[in-house]
């Protein structure tokens, strides 16, 4: 079984190819492209965290004509645009956020990014969506959105080589140690003036 993350796939939401400038005509064409990519990556046994706003502004059997056709033991971490997401038959649904270990990696997912998050200085990572690319991934924490990634649920693998690539400390890290520093710099000019 592999393990996916996504996010913000806006199914039946016609406004979300205006806002995020996807390139699609209509919103049947985006809605079939994200299910032909969603099941060209997942096969039937794998499993994906999706982390907020899978479906918004269309019927309901919309969204459940959507969620049936794709691939996956589906999980969701619920987003600010849940209102049909809610009602389908998920394997797990959370709200707010989550910590907790997938694929032995302890986690804390949620639709929002944070800035600081659980288990940060332990290496817990944060991974989230909603902001649909906007904010800069960190070494400890990435957007999992549709709109960073080709349009497909993405592996862990995948994410952590992105999230390596950054080479960008979380905020939170970054300033404990610039503190630090400043700390022992101040120590050792007291330890000088003796």
């Amino acid at each position: 079984m592999t393990i996916y993350f996504t996010a913000d796939t806006h199914f039946g939401h016609q406004g979300i190819l205006r806002m995020s400038k996807r390139p699609f005509a209509t919103i049947q064409e985006h809605d079939e492209l994200l299910v032909e990519a969603w099941n060209s990556t997942v096969r039937p046994g794998d499993e994906v965290w999706h982390l907020g706003d899978f479906a918004y502004r269309c019927p309901l059997a919309h969204a459940e004509t959507i969620f049936k056709r794709l691939n996956g033991i589906k999980r969701l971490v619920c987003g600010n645009h849940e209102q049909k997401g809610r009602k389908l038959p998920w394997a797990s649904q959370h709200e707010g956020y989550l910590d907790t270990v997938v694929a032995g990696r302890r986690m804390v997912l949620c639709h929002y990014g944070m800035r600081a998050w659980p288990g940060a200085f332990r290496g817990s990572l944060h991974l989230y969506g909603h902001t649909h690319g906007l904010l800069p991934d960190t070494l400890q924490s990435a957007d999992v959105g549709v709109d960073r990634w080709p349009y497909r649920p993405i592996r862990l693998e995948e994410i952590l080589g992105r999230m390596q690539a950054t080479g960008l400390v979380p905020e939170e890290i970054a300033l404990a140690r610039a503190k630090e520093a400043e700390e022992g710099a101040a120590a050792e000019d007291d330890d000088d003036a003796e």
